[in-house]
């Protein structure tokens, strides 16, 4: 008895095997679709954004706008950028470091500036940072090449007067250090064009003698005591970035319309109540931020279509409540957390000047009259 041979088309049974792929293929792609539409997706991805930022300490008014979570918000990809940016750039600085015409000194081990200096007088840049060193000596005269001073986090408690002799000087920046006062000769350096002083926390005003710094285009004075906007500013004719954040701020003076070709106004973190009408004469100002205030008035044609300002931020976030009382010691963990916010600040400004769409204006304005 023979044995029976089954025979059978092999192509049913692969067209029968390649449905069920196809069909589960298409399960697969709706289900990605259902999960992505999903509340419970959206909801993790926040999570996950939100947990990141407090990771990185990155303050909730940056990502979270009236109650709602903005992952879009490319905040995170900036600092990321900026810190790869960084890490990079070592070795062009480095390089530049190099130079027979350039200083630099870091580090906690210097307490003073080396003796070997005074034979420097040829030296054109400064760049000093992270140190010990408390004084500036007045020998600096003798640097009459210099262009740049970059002194910002160290304990400089005072400036010689003879930082006036600097005719060529172009930036310095004495940020996050211990000034209680600027001296009345740096009005002298005529060529200057970059003056930051931020972060020294007791400066409360600069001297008049500033009037004559005609060239400075960039000046930072936030996070100190100002109450005022300094009658030398008003006559810094060039200027186009102001920064007087965190300072104490009750108004600003009726003739801020002088600096015609301002740019950037930073306001943050004052004690303004209201802004003047003369803001609207700045036809070259396109960014401004008047955030953390106590905003009650300002002019309604402000945020116009008219006006030439790309973005207005007044969104109200509440006072810092872990600002130092008048009297009360500030310590250095005051400057790192004000160093921070200015990282922060200026990351978040990047972003918003390299976004292809801008928001016109942003007007969540908190209105608290005491009747």
């Amino acid at each position: 008895m023979g044995h029976k041979v089954v025979v059978f088309d092999i192509s049913v049974v692969r067209a029968l095997w390649e449905t069920r792929v196809k069909k589960h293929k298409a399960w697969q792609k709706k289900e990605a679709e259902r999960l992505e539409q999903s509340a419970l997706e959206k909801i993790k991805e926040e999570w996950n954004f939100v947990a990141e930022c407090r990771r990185k300490g990155i303050p909730q008014a940056l990502y979270c706008k009236n109650g709602f979570i903005d992952t879009s918000v490319r905040l995170l990809e900036k600092i990321e950028r900026n810190s790869l940016v960084r890490q990079s750039s070592p070795s062009k600085e480095r390089d530049k470091r190099s130079s027979p015409f350039v200083l630099e000194l870091s580090g906690e081990q210097w307490k003073e500036l080396p003796d070997s200096l005074k034979e420097k007088t040829h030296l054109k840049e400064w760049h000093i940072n992270n140190t010990l060193i408390q004084i500036i000596p007045t020998y600096i005269e003798l640097f009459q090449a210099m262009r740049i001073l970059d002194l910002p986090k160290n304990q400089i408690s005072h400036l010689p007067a003879e930082i006036g002799c600097l005719k060529n000087l172009k930036e310095i920046n004495v940020s996050f250090n211990h000034l209680k006062s600027i001296p009345p000769e740096l009005g002298d350096c005529e060529n200057l064009e970059k003056l930051d002083c931020s972060g020294n926390l007791e400066l409360t005003e600069l001297p008049f003698e500033l009037s004559n710094l005609k060239q400075v285009t960039f000046l930072d004075i936030s996070a100190n005591k100002f109450s005022s906007v300094p009658i030398c500013v008003l006559r810094m004719s060039n200027l186009q970035w102001l920064d007087i954040s965190n300072n104490n701020l009750n108004d600003l003076p009726q003739d801020i319309d002088r600096l015609e070709e301002l740019q950037t106004f930073l306001l943050y973190k004052n004690k303004l109540t209201y802004l003047p009408y003369e803001l609207l004469n700045l036809k070259k100002l396109t960014l401004l931020v008047v955030s953390g205030d106590h905003l009650v008035e300002l002019p309604t044609a402000l945020c116009d279509s008219s006006t030439p300002l790309k973005f207005v931020n007044l969104m109200d976030n509440p006072i810092d409540n872990t600002q130092c009382q008048d009297g009360e010691e500030m310590t250095e963990s005051e400057q790192d957390r004000q160093h921070f916010d200015k990282e922060v600040m200026k990351a978040y400004i990047e972003d918003l000047k390299e976004r292809e769409s801008v928001p016109s204006y942003t007007t969540k304005v908190s209105f608290s009259l005491q009747l």
